[in-house]
């Protein structure tokens, strides 16, 4: 396969995988010509990549997922520590957004809105996090 019939198979992007060729995730066969040519298990490599990307596990996670998968004598226990320290990463990023949502939200209710130069947001906005409350 080529880079673009891997791409389209995959739904990882053409420049992705030249990336994660470049970071070791995949490497494939050199054609005479210099293109690369993909094997299912680059395809497949790039499926779960692309699939465990998506659930917001870092490049290093994902290296640390590949190892495991390729290793049969891996415990279920390794992999789920994985998963769910990203799920906690994921748990505080949700807590961030709740808190940037709640301070947004309350900013916005406070502005008028109208003709009138003041404005609650970009008075919040100018705060440092002493002057909050």
């Amino acid at each position: 396969m080529n880079i673009g019939d891997v791409a389209e198979r995959s739904g990882v992007p053409p420049k992705t995988i030249r990336y994660y060729e470049d970071i070791g995730f995949i490497k494939p066969h050199r054609l005479a010509n210099g293109y690369r040519d993909f094997e299912d298990k680059d395809l497949h490599k790039l499926v779960f990549i692309g699939r465990a990307r998506s659930l917001g596990f870092s490049i290093e996670d994902c290296r640390t997922l590949l190892a495991l998968y390729d290793d049969d004598a891996r415990t279920s226990a390794d992999v789920k520590q994985v998963a769910e320290q990203n799920l906690r990463e994921i748990e505080a990023k949700i807590s961030d957004l709740q808190a940037m949502h709640s301070t947004l939200s309350h900013l916005i209710s406070e502005c008028a809105g109208d003709q009138r130069p003041d404005c609650p947001i970009l008075q919040g906005l100018s705060q440092t996090p002493d002057q909050k409350g």
